[in-house]
């Protein structure tokens, strides 16, 4: 979709967002909240609801948990221009509460269609319920409880046709000053989806994907993906010799070997 017709159907949406009165929070709210950002941005985030500050001034992360995000972009070094915004829930949630099951039905297909406009390359849900949301969406199974949701904060998943990067919602670290190490290297991992591996034209996974002799996953969650963990990245980087037929992973696929012998 062009540039054009991605501001045109943005426009359009949000006229529809904006009007919205299909459940309670419509009585409670200030603004509406639509998502902000690059409509060509290759990493959208999704969070769950605007919170006071937000709902009061009508736009995104400017509350508390808004200056933690501007740090962790700092600390990543991307421009929050560059990427996407928006939120599970359009309107605020009273008193910061948890959003009800219909109050989610109703602004779903809203989120949705965001989506379907940016096209994003890598979604990225912040805290439990978007989370949950993204990977049911696609089908990523996700876990139960929502204390094992917190366990994958941090991992790419590839699943059915699109990568999520799941994080924690940087409002934690408000409750939660210790973790704040650890969230910042998860972080920082933006800077890493936000552009493919170098390499990744002349590297020897893609012409193997090419010709149908490596599942997409590989190029996906690593060329395309966090391709700082790939092993064949690292062994480049530091001019060390690797067989063409090594994984991502580090491991050697002997079938790749043969492929490679019998195409010389």
């Amino acid at each position: 979709m062009s540039i054009v017709n991605k501001q045109k159907a943005m426009e359009e949406l949000n006229n529809r967002i904006k009007a919205c009165t299909s459940c309670r929070l419509f009585l409670t709210r200030k603004h509406v909240l639509v998502g902000e950002g690059d409509l060509n941005a290759r990493l959208m985030f999704v969070s769950l609801s605007p919170g006071t500050t937000e709902d009061s001034e009508n736009k995104m992360f400017i509350g508390p948990s808004g200056k933690i995000l501007n740090k962790l972009f700092h600390e990543a070094g991307i421009h929050r221009n560059s990427v996407f915004m928006t939120n599970l829930v359009k309107c605020m949630l009273p008193k910061n509460r948890q959003p009800k099951l219909d109050e989610i039905q109703s602004c779903r297909h809203f989120l949705d269609e965001e989506i379907a406009i940016i096209h994003p390359e890598v979604i990225i849900p912040l805290g439990y319920y978007a989370a949950r949301y993204i990977l049911n969406k696609y089908q990523a199974k996700p876990p139960a409880a929502r204390t094992e949701v917190a366990g994958l904060f941090g991992e790419l998943i590839f699943s059915n046709h699109q990568k999520i990067f799941l994080l924690p919602h940087p409002a934690s670290l408000i409750y939660n000053p210790d973790f704040e190490p650890e969230t910042i290297a998860k972080y920082k991992n933006w800077a890493v989806l936000a552009n493919n591996c170098k390499w990744l034209s002349i590297c020897p996974l893609k012409r193997f994907y090419e010709a149908g002799r490596l599942e997409s996953s590989w190029i996906e969650l690593y060329c395309k993906g966090l391709w700082a963990t790939c092993v064949r990245y690292q062994m480049e980087e530091k001019g060390r010799y690797h067989p063409d037929w090594m994984l991502p992973d580090g491991r050697l696929d002997e079938k790749l070997k043969v492929y490679l012998m019998n195409e010389s």
